[in-house]
């Protein structure tokens, strides 16, 4: 089943230039959702994994279902001022600016192993910040696992350099 083929390309969105990979047409499709959940989940079905971090927003559409599939738990990475209890932040850097992702204290346990999961990945820096998170609370990233890698963007290799395991179910050229 090719996932790719059920991801809709948006030419000049948010801005001029840009390709925007939309993957609200793959998560309609029944069999769509269910491939994409299916291939993360055999994926890492056979490695041990303590918990699924998702990141805000579609990291918990795609994460949460990966964590019932697997059988562990779903941590939420949400952006500042979103979570109730107590948490812990990580301030990154976007193109214009910067943002802070927060996790709840409580979420990660020294020595877990974690599955960070998101819709994709373009220049890296909320994935390397959720995964910088994630080891700062005493977490192990098991692997950060995409939909989409934009290659030509470079987020792939920031992680990997980070000594970051990185997995997507498909690329597309061209940010």
């Amino acid at each position: 089943m090719q996932i790719k083929s059920r991801i809709r390309t948006i030419a000049h969105y948010p801005r001029e230039g840009i390709m925007f990979r939309d993957i609200t047409t793959l998560l309609k499709d029944p069999v769509g959702l269910r491939a994409t959940i299916q291939e993360i989940a055999k994926r890492h079905k056979e490695i041990k994994i303590d918990k699924i971090a998702g990141i805000e927003s579609r990291g918990f559409i795609i994460g949460a279902p990966v964590a019932y599939e697997l059988g562990v738990g779903f941590v939420p990475i949400r952006k500042k001022g979103k979570l109730p209890a107590e948490t812990r932040g990580r301030d990154y850097q976007l193109e214009y600016g910067s943002d802070r992702i927060e996790i709840h204290v409580d979420a990660i346990q020294k020595g877990d192993r974690v599955l960070l999961v998101d819709d994709l990945i373009a220049t890296g820096g909320t994935a390397e910040a959720a995964a910088a998170l994630i080891q700062d609370m005493g977490g192990e990233v098991v692997e950060c696992c995409f939909v989409i890698d934009l290659p030509e963007v470079g987020g792939r290799s920031r992680l990997v350099n980070q000594g970051l395991k990185v997995f997507s179910l498909c690329e597309f050229e061209g940010d």
